[in-house]
């Protein structure tokens, strides 16, 4: 790849997401980009690159940098953390609240199955406070087709295998005539979803009890992760939990959070840690 094009590139990811990619990573560049050049007709990445730069499309901008940001996502990723949350994070959120009412954001959410994999759990749980509590789910993601394809629930047969067990593919989810899974009308209904930027405020979105980031912060500059981590702690509720990707850290980015006791990978807001999951 040609330098000014890969600089070009690395630019755009970085103002539009806060995606810092080094030199190192530019054969990533080409394989994410190369669907996009074909289907709009380009030889070269320095073809795309001349049509990001002559027609100033915000649009196509848009495209550019949301096919350079990792997708990579499946059902009940590192499942322990599922389980925290269903057994000990949302039932003591839900003994502080008068109104039985949880909100509950998965910022950088993708194509939807760490929100899905949420609604299941709390569908499964027929003995749980949970059950009748009011928990709302709301999914955002910077890439528009990954935003309409959660929105959609429709998944092919190697996304729904990527820990979905058959017990639950068989009774969440509807096989389509196309050969793919549609999850099902009920657990779609728990789970709202949005196009946002992690990068930008998310006033407008209101205030949650519990927000996943899980593994958004990991390929973004310093400057970009300190920037999110302001966002996401503007719109926690008091006594909210952040819950961050295995390896991924507040630290060094923000005072205002410390991380939670008895919660791996959860993190609070600073003054509340010795509290077991406030």
């Amino acid at each position: 790849m040609q330098e000014t094009v890969f600089n070009v590139l690395a630019d755009l990811a970085l103002k539009a997401t806060g995606q810092a990619i080094s030199p190192s990573r530019a054969y990533l560049m080409e394989a994410r980009l190369a669907p996009l050049a074909r289907r709009e007709g380009f030889g070269t990445l320095a073809d795309l690159v001349h049509c990001l730069e002559s027609r100033q499309n915000p649009v196509f901008r848009n495209e550019v940098a949301s096919a350079l940001l990792t997708h990579d996502t499946w059902f009940f990723r590192e499942r322990a953390v599922f389980d925290t949350v269903i057994n000990t994070i949302l039932p003591e959120r839900l003994e502080t609240t008068q109104s039985g009412r949880l909100r509950v954001w998965c910022a950088g959410g993708s194509s939807g199955q760490e929100a899905y994999s949420l609604a299941m759990l709390l569908e499964d749980e027929p003995g749980s406070s949970l059950r009748s509590a009011k928990i709302e789910i709301l999914s955002t993601d910077y890439c528009k087709y990954s935003t309409e394809k959660a929105r959609l629930g429709v998944y092919n047969h190697y996304e729904a295998q990527r820990g979905l067990s058959i017990f639950r593919l068989m009774k969440h989810f509807n096989r389509m005539d196309s050969g793919d899974w549609q999850a099902n009308e009920t657990i779609r209904s728990r789970v709202s979803f949005r196009q946002h930027n992690l990068m930008e405020t998310a006033s407008g979105l209101g205030k949650f009890d519990l927000i996943f980031c899980r593994h958004v912060l990991s390929g973004m500059s310093k400057a970009a992760r300190m920037r999110v981590a302001e966002v996401l702690v503007a719109q926690m509720a008091p006594g909210a939990v952040i819950i961050l990707g295995e390896g991924e850290t507040f630290q060094g980015l923000t005072e205002s959070l410390e991380p939670a006791r008895d919660i791996r990978q959860g993190w609070v807001a600073a003054g509340t840690a010795n509290r077991a999951a406030a």
